[in-house]
């Protein structure tokens, strides 16, 4: 239940992504059952690569917490994280991440790549996976239908009128 709880606050934060008109992934870091930073994907809003979910919810963590280590920590990610967030993940020593699907053109806790348990590094992490999956999946795929059928009426009304 508490898993559940935390990836609602997730979804939330991807639909907020979604309503500014960017892919919905979003995330909640949590400490001792607070949550202390939050997350959701603004690259397109901030015309910044790196402003994926979970790096947007870690840095509001460190500065909650005064400090770049977020050991005891958690994330909740609606979406399994890739490499760029997998690493941050990990540098800030977070101790358990909780996602809800996986990603399989990007995924890095598991999928292509499993980062945030690699034994070579200096850190690693629990991984739950398969929380509120489906809501997360779909979510993912109605804005991508969403996304494609906005494009396709823009390029059939760019053609004229028969």
């Amino acid at each position: 239940m508490r898993n559940k709880n935390f990836m609602d606050l997730a979804i939330e934060e991807a639909k907020k992504a979604a309503s500014e008109g960017d892919i919905p992934v979003g995330a909640v870091v949590v400490y001792k059952d607070e949550v202390i930073g939050r997350g959701r994907n603004l690259r397109r809003i901030d015309h910044d690569p790196t402003s994926h979910a979970e790096i947007v919810a870690i840095r509001e963590a460190a500065k909650a917490r005064g400090s770049w280590n977020l050991s005891g920590c958690e994330i909740y990610v609606t979406l399994e994280p890739c490499p760029m967030c997998a690493g941050a993940i990990v540098q800030s020593r977070i101790a358990k991440v909780v996602y809800g699907c996986t990603d399989p053109k990007a995924g890095a806790s598991g999928t292509l790549y499993d980062i945030t348990r690699d034994t070579r590094l200096n850190h690693r992490c629990e991984v739950i996976k398969g929380i509120e999956e489906n809501r997360c999946r779909k979510m993912l795929q109605d804005f991508f239908v969403e996304c494609r059928n906005k494009k396709r009426k823009t390029n059939d009304t760019s053609l004229g009128s028969p």
